[in-house]
C-alpha cells in the first residue's frame, strides 16, 4: 500500500495512525477529522472539565492526546474540520467536504474510525438543550452550568447522563434525571449490582424518575427550554437540559459503499470488513457481532486492525475482555468482562453497605466479569486474570473462567455502573 487514509481523528483514529507507523508503514498517511481539533481525551469532558472553575479549569490543551512533536513525527496529512461524505471502494477514493470545497482523496487502504454521534430528541432545537460528546459540546455546557444556579434536567440515566448528573451535583445544582427504563442498566449490570449502586446519586441529592420517557420540552414560546414534560404528565421546571439517550454509529457517509452496515460497520474480530483493504475500529466498528463504546477498546483495537490491513487478510483478532471505568460521586467504578442476564453475582471483598467492594459475575461455575467500587488494585489483579486465563480454566474467583465467545455472553455497551440509581416511583401531579 502506498496510501492509507484514516477517517476519524479521535482516540481510535490516532491509535490507528500510530499503529501504522509502528508496523513499518512508511507511505502516505492521511488523517481526516470532522472536528477542527487534533485528537483529545473525551472522558474528562463529563467530569472534571465541567466542574473545575478558573484558574484551575481544564482546557483543550490539557486534554490533547499527542503534542505537536508527536503529530509531526507521524508525518501525516491532517485534514481537520473536514467530513468524509462517501467511500468508493472500486475507485479507491474517499470524498471529503471541509465546508468550502468537496474533494476526492485517492487511497489504497482505509481505516474507518468515525465514532458515533449523540441521539437527539425530536422537535425544533431549543436554547438551553445540550448534548455531550465533543469538546465544543462540553465547553458550551460548562459555560451554561457556571452561569448562575440553573435547574438541570438530565434525560437518560446511562453513561453520559449519570456522569453529567454527578458533575452537576458537585457544582451544587439541583438535578433531576429522567430515565425511561424501570431501573437504568439492569441488562448490563444485572439487578443485584444495579440496586447496590442505586444509593450513589441519592446520597448526593440527585433525583431520578424511572419508568417514564419524555413527552415534550416546553419553552413557553420563548425559544428557550423552560420545562420538561415526562410521559407521566408531570412538569419539571428546567433552565438547562442535558440529553444523554445514547449514540448512533457514524455510518451515514458509507451508505452505498458496499460495506455491510448494521448498528455500525460490520467486521470480523480483527476489524476487517468484507473488503480486506478497509478496516473499522472504535465506536463505529461492530466486530464479530459486538459493538463496544469503551475508551480501552478504541485504544486497543487499532493495533490489531492495522496489522490485518497491511497483511491484506485477518491474521490477528482482538479478544481482550471489555473494560470500563467511571469516577462518579467520589467513587471509582470499574467493570471488566461480559456479564450476562443469568449470571449470579458474588461479593468477594468488602461490603456494599460500608463503601467499596469487589464482585464477580458467575455463570455455570465460570467467572464472566469482575466489578468493583473503590477497589482499584484488587480489581486490576482480577481483570488481568480474566484476560489471560484460557477458556475453562480457574477464573479470578477460583472458578473456571468463561470463554470470550461463550454462547449467551452479553454485549457490554459503553456506559457507567453509576447509572444504576435508586428510582423514585412516579408520583401523579408531582
Amino acid at each position: 500500500m502506498r496510501t492509507v487514509t484514516v477517517v476519524g481523528a479521535s482516540l481510535a483514529g490516532l491509535h490507528a495512525a500510530r499503529a501504522l507507523r509502528a508496523e513499518g508503514f512508511d507511505g502516505r498517511l492521511v488523517i481526516v477529522g470532522a472536528e477542527r481539533h487534533r485528537p483529545y481525551d473525551r472522558p474528562p469532558l463529563s467530569k472534571s472539565f465541567l466542574t473545575q472553575r478558573p484558574p484551575g479549569n481544564v482546557e483543550l490543551a490539557d486534554l490533547r492526546l499527542c503534542d505537536r512533536d508527536e503529530g509531526d513525527a507521524l508525518a501525516a496529512e491532517w485534514h481537520l474540520g473536514t467530513r468524509a461524505t462517501a467511500l468508493d471502494i472500486a475507485g479507491r477514493t474517499v470524498t471529503v467536504d471541509d465546508g468550502r470545497t468537496v474533494r476526492t482523496l485517492r487511497t489504497d487502504g482505509v481505516v474507518i474510525a468515525t465514532g458515533a454521534a449523540p441521539r437527539t430528541l425530536p422537535g425544533p432545537p431549543l436554547a438551553g438543550v445540550h448534548v455531550l460528546r465533543t469538546y465544543d459540546d462540553a465547553h458550551a455546557l460548562r459555560t451554561a452550568l457556571h452561569d448562575g444556579t440553573p435547574r438541570v434536567v438530565v434525560i437518560g440515566g446511562g453513561f453520559i447522563g449519570a456522569e453529567a448528573a454527578s458533575s452537576c451535583a458537585a457544582l451544587g445544582l439541583p438535578v433531576t434525571v429522567v430515565e425511561a427504563a424501570p431501573l437504568p442498566l439492569v441488562p448490563q449490570l444485572g439487578p443485584d449490582l444495579a440496586r447496590i449502586c442505586a444509593d450513589l446519586p441519592a446520597r448526593h441529592g440527585v433525583r431520578l424518575l424511572c419508568g417514564t420517557g419524555v413527552a415534550a420540552l416546553r419553552d413557553g414560546g420563548t425559544g428557550r427550554v423552560r420545562a420538561v414534560e415526562p410521559a407521566d404528565g408531570r412538569l419539571l421546571d428546567a433552565d438547562l437540559v442535558i440529553v444523554g439517550i445514547g449514540v448512533r454509529p457514524a455510518t451515514g457517509w458509507l451508505t452505498g459503499s458496499g460495506l455491510r452496515l448494521d448498528d455500525g460497520v460490520v467486521c470480523d474480530a480483527g476489524g476487517v470488513t468484507v473488503v480486506p483493504q478497509v478496516v473499522a475500529v472504535g465506536d463505529v466498528a461492530r466486530c464479530a457481532g459486538v459493538r463496544t463504546e469503551h475508551w480501552t477498546s478504541a485504544a486497543e483495537q487499532p493495533a490489531t486492525a492495522v496489522r490485518n490491513l497491511l497483511a491484506g487478510r485477518t491474521v490477528a483478532r482482538h479478544e481482550t475482555p471489555p473494560y470500563f471505568w467511571s469516577d462518579q460521586y467520589g467513587v471509582r467504578l470499574q467493570l471488566a468482562g461480559r456479564p450476562g442476564p443469568g449470571d449470579a453475582v458474588r461479593i468477594v471483598e468488602g461490603d456494599p453497605g460500608d463503601g467499596g467492594f469487589l464482585a464477580v459475575h458467575e455463570r455455570d461455575g465460570r467467572t464472566t466479569a469482575v466489578f468493583a467500587a473503590d477497589r482499584p488494585r484488587p480489581f486490576m489483579r482480577l481483570r488481568r486474570r480474566l484476560a489471560t486465563d484460557p477458556p475453562g480454566s480457574p477464573g479470578p474467583s477460583g472458578t473456571p473462567a468463561a470463554p470470550a465467545g461463550a454462547p449467551g455472553a452479553a454485549f457490554w455497551p459503553y456506559c457507567s455502573a453509576a447509572s444504576g440509581h435508586r428510582c423514585a416511583a412516579p408520583t401523579p401531579g408531582a
